[in-house]
């Protein structure tokens, strides 16, 4: 039985309560993806990108909870502890719903990724992990409810922790400025 006072049980309720059907998955890809891609951190274009997504401008308590998402990715993205937190349903949900959860926040991500790098050359690193995110929205119905599926699951969710990371690096991570030679 799932969890229901899970972050991502809770924004879903939030979400559904207020009429909105996505998923919180997928809003969070679409954050984590625009973000990783140079977006940068201010809240009013994120506000505009996910009431795209929502269909409406969000109301309050939406509103609210967006806001305090985009903190934790500003948060995770800025911080030295390299590690990004997806918002997926908890472990003890069906391996369905997770799989279809990890397909659309997939989906999100690779959305707000194009939305904001559009045309900009990417290496062949970061091409390959943006093919891989494609290859993962498509596997919400290979996976099976067994100690595999599980395991081919957690896999998957290892590598989604890290290769957005790998995307922000090159496209959106500001750069060092250069130290100053000291004067002695």
């Amino acid at each position: 039985m799932p969890t229901s006072n899970s972050p991502y049980a809770a924004f879903a309720a939030l979400l559904t309560s207020s009429g909105h059907s996505v998923s919180p998955a997928e809003l969070h890809g679409l954050l984590l993806g625009r973000s990783c891609a140079g977006a940068g951190f201010d809240i009013e274009p994120w506000l505009i990108d996910a009431a795209e997504l929502l269909g409406t401008a969000a109301e309050d308590t939406v509103r609210q909870a967006l806001i305090g998402l985009q903190e934790m990715v500003k948060n995770e993205l800025s911080s030295n502890d390299v590690t990004v937190v997806l918002l997926l349903p908890s472990d003890d949900a069906p391996l369905g719903e997770r799989a279809v959860a990890l397909g659309q926040w997939c989906q999100g991500f690779l959305g707000g990724f194009g939305l904001t790098v559009r045309d900009k050359a990417l290496s062949a690193e970061a091409m390959e992990v943006l093919q891989d995110l494609s290859a993962i929205a498509q596997v919400q119905n290979a996976l099976e409810e067994s100690e595999d599926g599980e395991s081919d699951y957690m896999e998957v969710m290892e590598y989604l922790r890290v290769a957005p990371l790998l995307l922000f690096s090159e496209c959106a991570k500001p750069e060092a400025p250069a130290v100053k030679p000291s004067l002695h």
